[in-house]
């Protein structure tokens, strides 16, 4: 039976990538990757030779009905995106939906995803907590932000450093200037940074450092104070 196969690929350090995606990639009859060219380096690097197709946010609504005939035609396709695990704000989504609704079997392989190192790191609770991803640029920015003010698990987003200062700025705005927070950048890569503190902290670092390179946002979620019970006292004692 022929089968989709959604497959991790590094977000920096090529080390990452494990043997079984490697194998996956050279077995299958066709790749595809959002990015040719970002992926062609990746597939030269471990001497994969499988035929690429481009499948990106552009043109996914279209292909999506030739994808699912090639694979009922008894074809195995992978999907990567050029980092981390597809469909996690990456392509994917739409092709694993119309292989799931059309009976086509879908194996995720296990592999990197930039949000899950980000929160191990930032030493914020990470026993409950939500993947935001990118916030809405403009339309809708606003209701989201109200609506993750008194979110009290911990909030992970994904920020283009171009956006960061202003990002910090709003979470002062919304959530507090003492709010905790950890900015990682290029994780996994040579230069990677986890700046912590609190968010008027962490903007004061960026205003002075311009900050580069892929960007994770894990910010705390609010506080919630409890007020102490109040104690019940016997009859002796209220005399």
């Amino acid at each position: 039976m022929s089968k989709l196969y959604i497959v991790p690929t590094p977000i920096g350090n090529l080390e990452d990538m494990t043997f079984r995606a490697i194998r996956i990639l050279k077995e299958v009859d066709l790749i595809l990757a959002e990015d040719t060219r970002t992926s062609g380096k990746l597939l030269k690097h471990f001497d994969i030779g499988t035929h690429m197709y481009s499948h990106h946010m552009h043109n996914e609504h279209k292909t999506i009905e030739n994808l699912i005939s090639r694979l009922k035609a008894g074809e195995n396709i992978a999907l990567i995106s050029d980092a981390g695990t597809p469909a996690i704000s990456d392509p994917g989504f739409l092709l694993t939906r119309a292989c799931v609704e059309n009976g086509v079997e879908v194996e995720c392989l296990p592999g990197a995803t930039a949000f899950v190192p980000a929160l191990v790191n930032s030493g914020l609770p990470n026993d409950k907590f939500i993947f935001e991803g990118f916030l809405p640029d403009k339309k809708g920015k606003q209701t989201r932000y109200l609506a993750l003010a008194d979110e009290t698990r911990t909030m992970i987003l994904y920020v283009s450093p171009h956006k960061l200062l202003k990002t910090l700025a709003e979470f002062i705005t919304y959530f507090g200037e003492n709010r905790p927070i950890c900015v990682c950048r290029e994780l996994s890569k040579l230069h990677e940074e986890n700046v912590r503190g609190t968010v008027r902290e962490v903007l004061n670092h960026f205003e002075k450092i311009a900050p580069r390179g892929e960007i994770v946002v894990v910010i705390g979620g609010k506080t919630i104070i409890k007020e102490p019970k109040k104690r019940k006292f016997s009859e002796e004692e209220e005399s």
